[in-house]
């Protein structure tokens, strides 16, 4: 068993994963590599203080990372490992069909008539 301090760690992470718009500055960092605010706001439909604070959070989280050149900061995903778990979490979600169909613990299931 993981030691309770990297379990608290993991949780943290996936809470900050569960947020769709963090989400998809995440996928655009996986897709393009590196990106600055702009283009993150841009092909993330989130406003540049949105994704400002939302990369403040990914990069406590050691999930992103910055490179400065300039006035420009430009992100990108901290490791491989960040990598990895947005391939496998996307690739889980494309292949499962119970993931849209299945109801939301705590909720009833909705029929469809």
């Amino acid at each position: 068993m993981p030691s309770p301090a990297d379990v608290e760690d993991l949780a943290r992470v996936f809470v900050l994963l569960g947020e769709p718009g963090r989400l998809r500055l995440l996928t655009s960092l996986l897709e393009a590599g590196e990106l600055c605010v702009c283009d993150l706001a841009a092909t993330s439909g989130l406003s540049e203080s949105s994704v400002s604070h939302a990369l403040r959070l990914l990069r406590a989280a050691r999930v992103v990372s910055v490179q400065r050149r300039g006035r420009m900061a430009y992100y990108r995903l901290d490791d491989g490992h960040v990598r990895m778990l947005l391939d496998l979490g996307l690739t889980h979600t494309q292949h499962t069909s119970t993931l849209t169909t299945a109801p939301e613990p705590g909720r009833p299931e909705r029929t469809t008539s």
